[in-house]
């Protein structure tokens, strides 16, 4: 558990049945202002435990969900109900659960498209989206490099086996220092049973990038609808996020502001404390 966290779950329903979403909590639940912040295809919610204690100082009740077959939720029967369609479901009883009118969103990769899709509909519950290196056109080489490990069900004798390979994989995530990579480390597996570790994921939820030939993600239309107040980040050398999209998110739409973060790829990680102070500054602005 998340140092300083309150642990809960919900109960959501996808066509092979129900299964439990697990989020963490910070602040007190009566907060004046709530954010929900959603993590990145093979993360989990514990990649804002910096983020999240900062936003609850500043005022801020903060819920940070484990998406379906990641971290401490559920894994899904049918592999094929890991898609959009079931995440807008679950994070609509998630909301639910919340009992609050109007949320602001922080969503990295997956998260913020999740973020996007709910701001675009009519009556949409977010009032202020921030979208950490992702926007509406993702190209298709972009994803074929997530391809290369998205679903990868390796195992590691000891944490020092599991660092090497988050270092490698998430490198695009800027510098974290020896301290930040330890303990992105310790919140990216869990134990596999027999004295070693694996990814703290179900690695069917890369099923999906293996079944149909990958072409480039065209959300524009979804885009245009999104009247909430947005800020982008962009990692400076992010091949998901390219700069001549991040030009077109600033004059269409809701017209993002985009500030773009040295020495990151896909994805800033935000961990590093000009991160978190950046975050904070634009939360609190609105």
């Amino acid at each position: 558990m998340t140092a300083g966290a309150r642990k809960g779950s919900v109960c959501c329903l996808s066509t092979a049945g129900f299964h439990r979403m697990s989020y963490a909590e910070w602040g007190p639940a009566d907060a004046a202002r709530t954010v929900v912040c959603v993590h990145g295809l093979t993360r989990n919610g514990a990649d804002f435990e910096i983020l999240a204690p900062a936003l609850a100082a500043d005022g801020w009740r903060v819920v940070c969900p484990d998406v379906a077959g990641r971290g401490g939720s559920d894994w899904l029967a049918d592999p094929a109900s890991y898609s959009y369609t079931q995440y807008l479901a679950d994070m609509t009883v998630l909301l639910a659960r919340l009992a609050v009118e109007r949320v602001a969103w922080v969503g990295t990769s997956m998260g913020g498209l999740i973020g996007m899709m709910l701001a675009a509909q009519p009556g949409s519950p977010i009032e202020r989206l921030l979208l950490n290196d992702i926007g509406p056109f993702i190209p298709k080489a972009a994803l074929a490099r997530l391809g290369t490990y998205v679903g990868a069900d390796p195992h590691f004798s000891d944490l020092a086996a599991a660092e090497r390979y988050v270092r490698e994989v998430h490198a695009p995530f800027g510098d974290l220092g020896d301290d930040g990579w330890r303990q992105l480390t310790e919140i990216s597996v869990v134990s596999d049973g027999g004295g070693g570790f694996r990814l703290h994921y179900d690695p069917r939820i890369g099923d999906a990038f293996r079944q149909e030939p990958l072409e480039n993600v065209d959300l524009w239309p979804i885009w245009d609808r999104i009247a909430a107040p947005t800020l982008t980040l962009r990692g400076a050398s992010s091949d998901l996020l390219l700069p001549e999209t991040a030009a077109q998110m600033n004059l269409r739409g809701p017209r993002s502001q985009v500030i773009e973060i040295a020495g990151c790829g896909h994805a800033p990680a935000l961990r590093a404390a000009d991160q978190v102070a950046l975050v904070r500054e634009w939360l609190s602005a609105g």
